[in-house]
């Protein structure tokens, strides 16, 4: 099974931006979440689509299941959606021992929320903190995707 070990960071200043680049433009919707899974298609650039299932579990590590399909399939799901649809651009930025930081700067609705993630290979796993990085809200429901989208 596939698992997802994530840390989720608000960003407290534009340091990050510096080893930033264009970023990809992500569009998102949720066909279902508040119960044992969620399930989200997802855009990037205009160009291609993902269909993702998550178990719904609060904490650092959730069963993750990710398969591309056809963006004219993921256009008819996002009609299909439960809530708004997400948009938002994302940067990677490089990390220390080979991990990365992914910086998710949200528009419409939520214009001015950016979060921060780092996917780790165990809970444990130790990571440089950046001095952009601010209060941790790993397994806070507010800042979950999910919950965002009900709200878009």
């Amino acid at each position: 099974m596939a698992r997802e070990i994530e840390r989720k960071f608000l960003v407290a200043g534009d340091a990050w931006r510096r080893a930033a680049g264009e970023g990809q433009r992500i569009r998102q919707a949720y066909l279902a979440s508040g119960g044992p899974a969620e399930i989200r298609v997802r855009i990037c650039d205009g160009a291609r689509a993902v269909l993702t299932i998550k178990s719904a579990a609060p904490g650092l590590s959730r069963a993750e299941f990710e398969y591309p399909i056809p963006l004219a399939d993921a256009e008819e799901l996002i009609a299909l959606r439960t809530g708004g649809c997400l948009e938002k651009r994302r940067f990677t930025i490089p990390a220390d021992a080979g991990l990365r930081w992914e910086i998710d700067v949200f528009a419409g609705t939520h214009q001015g929320l950016c979060l921060a993630e780092i996917e780790l290979a165990s809970p444990d796993q130790a990571f440089a903190m950046p001095d952009w990085l601010g209060a941790e809200v790993t397994g806070d429901p507010r800042y979950y995707n999910a919950t965002l989208a009900r709200t878009a």
